[in-house]
């Protein structure tokens, strides 16, 4: 397969050859065939979408099954192009060509029973077993930066192609032109990085460490956002992910009229769920369909996006998401005073709720760039059933105006709570930072192993660096929404292996109050704390390692530990224990045997330490 063709060729693929793609069976009475897709699209283009889509809907295949796999069902349809049309399996809609080709397949017993299903749930199956959890891998981490050049040199084509596998079955909700442009910038970086491997002034190792960051970010970011976008959806439904693109899309473009925002929210979120669904080639269609909208109405969306809309087609998207919110309308009165105040309101929510909430939405979000979609979402909650309550009671001017007091409140109580943490993240530095995560979320989830607990917490310390040196107005919209992506995440890992009641609650209950109701966690009462046996606490001469990041690593493990075995440890008893720690590791390590007195002092600090926490 001549992989450098097929990502060049499907990268510069013109907005009239996706446009063309025609809409998937689900949505029209003619079902479109597997040869109108490959005439379309062409073969080069069809088998590179074959081959993104095998490799992540069978994550556990070889990269050799997933090319027959694109092979086979690009010669089906090669044949339904040319001349087969009454073939009945040139009639099957694309997607279950691609599941029947899958389930046929021996040795894979992990689809059995999804292969039992009918269409759709069996397409809902094979999504439902999509995993995520199990990282990326580096460009460079197969072999070492020489063996990888040499590679490079000699099996070019073969080697882009599996990096491509590799990447699509490491990020199974990844968007296909993403997975096939950062194999662009993998073929750039192996060419710029190997053209001097005969150069020993050269450094090979720091030019891979220099541009592996430029392939890794996008596939990691959009990766997780994609999968986080798709459990919103899963979870809270459409409505949900509805409202939240028009907070963020009114923010964005608050030129905007509500008709143009409201068509975007809509053919938006028509593209999640095609996405979400698996159904590759309707996603990628409607995402072109809705940059080819947005760019021919440049002039009436935002004065900001000029530029992006001159870039190529795959560099448009991404430069339209992170373009600048543009400049609020002159004339945009401070207040929507006629949400209040209307003499009409009970009778325009009555008529047609949804709307006259989304209007509410879209007026509030595009005066308001300084919150985050989430809070504009928990205050769109707050204005919809203060509306059911107050147009019960007749009186509906004096009692909407109470409501005003609880936004204010609201309002203070969100920007308190961003303000202390990011004031506690300026005077403690990262490490300690995260320690203060650590004793809360281990209260909190101590059914998740340390491993969990270190990585969310080191995510959400990124939070507080990225987000904290910020002016005011960008530290809502920064802190809350990365911070929505971790606990995205926590809560998609509850999904697959329950941890206890109240993070089920947050987790389901409403997505708007996810982030002050995982705050308003205490400890888990129903927890039963670790028993005190020999292997929990165990010291020895590792931690006498100069490396600092190695050491605090075991220091948070111990932690950690410590917490769950005294869920209910106060901070002076936590004080204490640690001082006791410190004093015996400086002890053992100035000790030419360091490790005899750990396995001495070891178990004179357990006793001790016991003693303080029992006080």
């Amino acid at each position: 397969m001549n992989w450098r063709a097929i990502i060049y060729v499907i990268l510069f693929v013109s907005l009239t050859v996706v446009k063309a793609l025609p809409r998937s069976y689900q949505d029209t009475e003619e079902k479109n065939s597997i040869g109108q897709h490959f005439s379309q699209l062409q073969e080069n283009n069809f088998k590179a979408i074959a081959m993104i889509m095998f490799a992540q809907y069978v994550q556990g295949g070889t990269f050799g099954k997933a090319v027959k796999m694109a092979e086979d069902v690009t010669d089906l349809a090669k044949r339904c192009a040319a001349a087969a049309r009454d073939n009945p399996d040139c009639l099957k809609p694309l997607d279950r060509i691609f599941l029947d080709t899958i389930c046929q397949e021996e040795n894979l017993p992990r689809f059995t029973d999804c292969c039992a299903k009918k269409d759709p749930e069996r397409n809902d199956c094979f999504v439902s077993l999509k995993n995520s959890s199990s990282g990326f891998i580096s460009p460079s981490e197969r072999s070492n930066v020489e063996a990888a050049c040499k590679n490079h040199s000699q099996h070019q084509h073969s080697l882009t192609g599996y990096f491509i596998y590799e990447v699509s079955r490491k990020h199974p909700f990844l968007y296909a032109p993403t997975i096939l442009s950062v194999a662009i910038r993998y073929d750039e970086m192996m060419k710029n990085c190997c053209r001097s491997a005969d150069d020993h002034s050269h450094n090979l190792e720091e030019c891979f460490q220099r541009q592996t960051l430029k392939v890794v970010k996008p596939v990691k970011e959009d990766g997780l956002r994609q999968e986080h976008t798709c459990g919103i959806l899963k979870k809270f439904g459409e409505r949900t992910l509805k409202a939240l693109r028009l907070a963020q899309i009114s923010q964005k473009f608050p030129k905007a009229d509500f008709v143009t925002v409201n068509k975007l929210v809509m053919d938006i979120a028509n593209m999640h769920k095609d996405c979400c669904r698996g159904d590759m080639l309707d996603c990628m269609r409607d995402r072109e369909e809705i940059l080819h909208y947005v760019c021919t109405n440049k002039d009436i969306v935002s004065s900001k996006i000029k530029k992006c809309c001159e870039k190529p087609l795959l560099q448009r998207s991404e430069c339209i998401v992170n373009a600048e919110n543009d400049d609020k309308p002159a004339d945009l009165s401070p207040h929507i005073r006629e949400f209040i105040e209307d003499k009409g309101i009970c009778e325009h929510f009555a008529q047609e709720k949804d709307t006259h909430v989304a209007r509410f939405l879209y007026e509030y979000s595009r005066r308001h760039p300084e919150f985050s979609a989430q809070m504009l979402l928990r205050i769109g909650k707050g204005y919809e059933d203060l509306l059911k309550e107050c147009c019960k009671t007749g009186a509906p001017n004096d009692c909407c105006s109470r409501g005003e007091e609880e936004l204010k409140k609201h309002i203070y109580e969100t920007e308190s709570v961003m303000k202390t943490s990011c004031d506690s993240y300026k005077e403690k530095g990262d490490y300690y930072f995260q320690n203060e995560l650590l004793m809360s979320f281990t209260k909190k989830m101590p059914q998740l192993t340390s491993a969990e607990l270190i990585k969310f917490t080191k995510q959400m310390t990124t939070v507080g660096s990225k987000c904290c040196q910020l002016s005011q107005d960008k530290l809502l919209p920064c802190a809350e929404e990365n911070l929505d992506l971790v606990l995205g995440e926590i809560c998609r890992r509850h999904l697959t292996d329950p941890i206890n009641p109240g993070v089920c609650h947050c987790c389901s209950s409403s997505y708007a109050l996810r982030r002050p109701c995982m705050g308003k966690l205490e400890i888990d009462e129903n927890y039963v704390p670790l028993s005190l046996t020999p292997g929990l606490f165990t010291f020895h001469e590792d931690l006498c390692t100069t490396e600092e990041e190695k050491l605090q690593h075991k220091k948070q493990e111990m932690l950690i530990n410590l917490i769950k075995y005294k869920p209910q440890i106060t901070q002076e008893q936590l004080t204490s224990v640690t001082a006791a720690f410190t004093a015996m590791r400086e002890r053992c390590c100035k000790e030419e045997n360091s490790e005899a007195c750990f396995v001495k002092e070891g178990p004179e600090l357990i006793k001790r330490s016991e003693k303080m926490l029992s006080a």
